[in-house]
């Protein structure tokens, strides 16, 4: 993977109270910086792995995620992704979350950033495009905050086991055989997992399953191979995990994206 620091802007600040960022990016990682604002990093269509102050994150289009200011991250795209990013002063930032987190994604906000990308507006400069700036910030003032849709662990032990399991999600193997393997018992695993993550084991294998199935999708690889890789018995399968998980099917998602 492709290790870059271009596109990382080089200004210390910029007009206003927001400046919007979009970008096509291939896959590559992301050396770590920070800077003086704060920043709305969504994905429109990919995944993105973020770390921020030492805590992942990871970016599907069904969120953003909020990264305050002077905040130092990294991140990473196995797949080509359009990237939408907003930049937003300090004096707007100490309205949103002090701390890192997931945000929902309004209709008319995802809208706006595409007109924007569109157009090629970073700064707003006319009427039209400051009232739609205007309401962007009203959109994101008003978002959500929601728990990570696939979260991590930062100790080392649970790290250890998730990273196992996303490294091999063919091996669909029960809470039992993964606790035996790190030499602890099933209801351990489980208390840790709900502990540290929010959610079970199972729940997090799951959501593992359907981030890796959304990059596949993105990566162009035909039902079958998804379902393969992912371990599933048939495609089948896999199609209705995927409508439960999302409301359509995995063709619709590819078509809409």
């Amino acid at each position: 993977m492709i290790v870059k620091s271009d596109g990382i802007p080089k200004f210390s600040e910029f007009n206003g109270d927001i400046y919007f960022r979009h970008q096509n990016l291939d896959p590559a990682e992301w050396i770590e910086h920070a800077h003086p604002w704060g920043q709305l990093n969504y994905v429109a269509q990919g995944v993105m792995n973020l770390e921020i102050s030492g805590e992942r994150f990871i970016s599907p289009p069904h969120y953003a995620v909020w990264i305050p200011p002077h905040r130092p991250h990294k991140s990473f795209n196995r797949v080509s992704s359009i990237y939408r990013s907003v930049y937003l002063s300090n004096s707007i930032s100490e309205t949103l979350p002090g701390r890192p987190c997931a945000m929902s994604m309004s209709e008319l906000l995802k809208a706006i950033l595409n007109e924007f990308a569109r157009i090629s507006v970073n700064s707003p400069s006319t009427i039209q495009e400051l009232r739609m700036a205007q309401v962007a910030l009203d959109q994101i003032a008003a978002s959500k905050i929601i728990s990570s849709y696939l979260p991590y662990s930062n100790t080392e032990t649970l790290s250890e086991i998730l990273n196992d399991v996303t490294s091999s999600l063919k091996d669909k193997r029960s809470t039992e055989e993964v606790a035996k393997k790190f030499h602890m018992t099933a209801r351990t695993l489980e208390r840790k997992c709900l502990a540290e993550l929010g959610i079970g084991f199972g729940e997090w294998q799951q959501r593992a399953r359907h981030m890796r199935a959304l990059e596949g999708l993105d990566e162009g690889l035909t039902i079958q191979q998804i379902s393969w890789e992912l371990g599933y018995s048939s495609p089948s399968v896999f199609i209705n995990m995927f409508r439960r998980l999302t409301g359509m099917t995995p063709e619709s998602y590819r078509k809409n994206k």
